[in-house]
């Protein structure tokens, strides 16, 4: 089933770019949902509630499509891409979502081909281009403008320790890019999305239990949406649809096709939450995505 729609993919590449924009579009979107979910209940509960009925789909899918599971030396491997995709980078942000603008967190969190470029550096032994050297150091000038900026103009101590647990997050997601590469790529990239978002969703219950025991959940038809569709949509099927995807295009296209992730969440976010961009924060995430964008450049031949 799965070679079949390659197939498709690569003979229609109109479809190809409507399943990535229609992917970005719903992330972007997804910003706007899990800042909404906490007037219900708290951000370790709701992640527990997303990414369980997320790591259900996913295996669903895996037990259909008879993808099979993993073999016993990969499941450690599994854990720790689990702990430091799913349940770290959603932890924090979750937590940081209580004091930051849904938009903004979407910018800082979308910083991570930042940390895996540096990362891939020293792990990967990639080599560090001008380009890519150029790139760094304008993304983190983006960083700066956001962060400094936010001081500058005297924000609530509480939306700069936000920022800084989101950027951690970031962070933990380039090292989790990179410790995939090196230990798990070789698995069925179905099967490793499901079985990572399960470890990790085991680790995020725990927290909720041990964070959030005896606060209120409401469920209602609002929250049980914002669940069920970040949960199937934005976290199982996005995510199997993406995999497909980047098995068809090249990965520096990937990568720069994300970045519509952050400009479509500070878009759903002004529109539907009415959040305001600061100079400082448009300013920097422009220079975030500038510095992305030329981090991939690749350099010509020489003749």
């Amino acid at each position: 089933m799965v070679e079949k729609l390659l197939e498709k993919l690569q003979e229609n590449k109109y479809v190809l770019w409507i399943l990535i924009l229609t992917i970005t579009i719903i992330w972007g979107y997804a910003w706007v949902l899990m800042k909404e979910s906490l007037h219900y209940m708290g951000p370790f509960a709701f992640s527990s509630f997303r990414f369980g009925i997320g790591a259900v789909t996913l295996l669903l899918m895996v037990f259909f499509l008879k993808v099979g599971f993993p073999p016993r030396e990969s499941w450690k491997h599994l854990i720790v891409v689990g702990l430091l995709q799913t349940a770290i980078v959603f932890l924090l942000v979750m937590f940081a979502l209580k004091f930051v603008d849904a938009g903004k967190t979407s910018v800082l969190l979308y910083s991570m081909p930042i940390w895996s470029s540096i990362l891939a550096v020293k792990f990967l032994h990639e080599k560090i281009t001008p380009a890519k050297l150029a790139g760094l150091l304008i993304g983190m000038l983006g960083l700066l403008a956001i962060l400094g900026g936010d001081i500058w103009m005297g924000q609530d101590v509480h939306v700069i320790f936000g920022e800084l647990l989101i950027i951690i997050a970031a962070i933990s997601w380039g090292i989790s890019n990179v410790y995939y590469r090196i230990h798990v790529q070789h698995l069925s990239k179905l099967q490793a999305t499901a079985f990572q978002m399960l470890f990790g969703t085991i680790v995020i219950f725990f927290v909720t239990l041990f964070m959030e025991w005896g606060e209120p959940i409401q469920l209602n038809a609002d929250s049980v949406y914002y669940i069920l569709f970040t949960g199937i949509l934005a976290s199982a099927l996005c995510f199997f649809v993406w995999f497909v995807i980047i098995s068809v295009v090249d990965m520096v296209t990937a990568t720069l096709s994300t970045l519509l992730v952050p400009l479509f969440g500070l878009l759903f976010s002004s529109f539907l939450l009415n959040e305001t961009m600061s100079f400082s924060m448009m300013i920097g995430f422009m220079l975030i995505i500038t510095g992305i964008t030329v981090a991939q450049l690749k350099q010509p031949r020489r003749v």
